[in-house]
């Protein structure tokens, strides 16, 4: 049996932290609730960041059915050099199929302690498979999103690209990001609402560029 894991909470109390098996017996419901309430923290760039995508990359490959992922690409505030960001690896995946993901790729990932929940695409469906991979103290250190070929979520890298080529933009979003995560320290959902609005409006900006070129 895993030895428990314990932190020091508020006021200098010991508090244990849950186990992956126990996570996964509580409700679903439970579990939603306690991922949009975790606290929200952002830092500085971290060089390793690359690096830590790459090996979970060759961790999916080597572990999942072959030819079930077709396309792994590292998206998000970390993928882009100089970022401030959560220190949690953004992964998007194509995969062939959704069913497949369901029934093959989540009791695998699970098995290895993953999270699994179906998330939405944007505000409401289509729904996509979505995992949260945690170190040892239950501390988020990856987002796998599984999503097929024609999913909107792949014009996410049109935003990573246009901030990887403008350092400007990544300092403006890098602020913003920090302002909101001051404003909703433990509420995720207000945190990702409240970046929307720049989001969608660099990406029609990075979509149009990239058009031109």
């Amino acid at each position: 049996m895993a030895a428990a894991v314990f932190f020091i909470g508020a006021g200098g109390k010991l508090l244990r932290r849950l186990s992956a098996r126990e996570r996964m017996k509580k409700s679903l419901q439970q579990r939603i609730e306690d991922a949009v309430r975790e606290e929200i923290q952002i830092v500085a760039y971290d060089p390793s960041w690359p690096g830590q995508f790459a090996e979970e990359e060759a961790f999916l490959r080597s572990r999942l059915p072959e030819g079930m992922v077709v396309r792994i690409e590292h998206f998000g505030s970390t993928a882009v050099p100089g970022l401030a960001a959560k220190p949690v690896i953004d992964i998007l995946a194509e995969v062939r199929s959704l069913d497949e993901a369901r029934v093959c790729i989540a009791p695998i990932l699970e098995s290895e302690g993953y999270e699994y929940f179906w998330r939405p695409e944007f505000e409401g469906p289509p729904y996509y498979a979505w995992f949260i991979k945690r170190n040892a103290s239950g501390t988020r250190t990856h987002h796998i999103h599984m999503v097929e070929a024609d999913s909107r979520l792949w014009i996410r890298l049109y935003f990573r690209d246009y901030l990887r080529e403008f350092p400007g933009e990544a300092q403006r979003y890098s602020a913003l990001k920090r302002a909101l995560a001051a404003q909703f320290p433990g509420d995720r959902v207000g945190y990702t609402r409240g970046k929307s609005e720049y989001i969608n409006s660099v990406t029609r900006k990075a979509q149009s560029y990239y058009s031109e070129k």
